[in-house]
């Protein structure tokens, strides 16, 4: 049977690290907002003690935790990618497709 405080800590680190990356339907972005906490190193910052519970916890969760744990990193990661890309996009200095 899955641990509920588990499963809570899961979604409180996923919840900060969505707010951090301006996730508008997360529950804590406001408070992260007025504080000026909104930036990748904090939601990098989550996955990073998400990836350590994975790895402390290996083989010892039931499926219910392994999943969960699993799909806020799997989140996680690909949102931070995805704003990698996007600002290394944002960096290129190679001339616009209409030649400008």
């Amino acid at each position: 049977m899955p641990d509920p405080r588990f499963i809570g800590l899961v979604h409180a680190l996923r919840s900060s690290a969505e707010a951090a990356l301006g996730e508008l339907g997360s529950p804590v972005l406001t408070r992260l907002a007025r504080d000026g906490v909104l930036a990748r190193s904090t939601a990098e910052r989550s996955l990073s003690l998400l990836d350590m519970l994975a790895e402390k916890t290996l083989g010892h969760l039931d499926p219910t935790e392994r999943d969960a744990l699993h799909a806020a990193r799997r989140e996680l990661q690909g949102r931070l990618a995805a704003l990698a890309a996007s600002d290394v996009a944002a960096e290129d200095p190679s001339p616009s497709a209409d030649g400008s």
